[in-house]
């Protein structure tokens, strides 16, 4: 049994074991992230309250968070989601971490892409988009508001890159991951484990109910990125 240790401990020192694989489950990305992130609250046609009150068969409210179109801004006031959340919003609220709430303008909506941007009148410490390559494997985070019940954290990997034609959207870019994803995270970050975004929650796979199976997808930084350096945002 010592021989057998000592051998494992050479080949992982000789050949470069790589450890960083390994999937690590500590409170860093919620900490450098939860702060950025609100839920959204959209009143539909016809319902007074905002959130779960809009019609059967939908789950209106969303997740959102700030972002900025300059570098190295220290506060923001834009807020990314998914347009099918606001879609068909009468108005549109958000609630931050510390349950404030603001009715919010939205400024640009893409159905294409599904890709909303709301304008606060509060500023807060925007998201950063990684630079990094995201590969398969790779450790990450969903901060969102699943079921209205409020901003909460769930991990997993990255399952797939590159998903098209799966018919959510016109124009497609999704990563895959098995990050427990449910209504209410429409619009939430993926996360990579430095609480930087790679993506945005869009959609569930699902073909017997609305709720998590292990397949689910984001869009992916580099389709939001194009679509936000297209925006003329004065």
């Amino acid at each position: 049994m010592l021989f057998r240790f000592a051998i494992l401990f050479f080949c992982i020192f000789k050949f470069g074991l790589d450890l960083s694989a390994v999937a690590k489950h500590d409170n860093k990305t919620w900490e450098v992230s939860y702060k950025s992130v609100v839920s959204v609250l959209p009143t539909w046609p016809g319902y007074d309250k905002p959130g779960f009150g809009a019609p059967s068969g939908t789950a209106p409210e969303g997740t959102g968070f700030y972002f900025t179109f300059k570098k190295n801004q220290d506060l923001s006031k834009y807020i990314i989601s998914a347009y099918h959340v606001i879609d068909k919003a009468t108005s549109v609220e958000i609630e931050d971490f510390l349950g404030n709430r603001e009715i919010v303008d939205v400024i640009f909506s893409d159905k294409k892409t599904d890709i909303a941007i709301l304008k606060s009148k509060k500023g807060r410490i925007p998201l950063k988009f990684s630079k990094k390559e995201v590969n398969i494997g790779n450790h990450v985070c969903v901060i969102g508001n699943s079921f209205g019940l409020g901003i909460s954290l769930t991990c997993g990997v990255v399952s797939a890159l590159n998903r098209k034609n799966l018919g959510f959207n016109q124009i497609e870019n999704f990563i895959q991951t098995d990050a427990a994803v449910n209504p209410g995270d429409s619009g939430a970050p993926l996360l990579n484990s430095f609480g930087m975004v790679i993506g945005m929650v869009d959609a569930i796979y699902t073909k017997e109910a609305d709720i998590d199976a292990g397949v689910n997808f984001a869009i992916d930084k580099n389709l939001i990125r194009k679509i936000l350096n297209n925006i003329n945002i004065k």
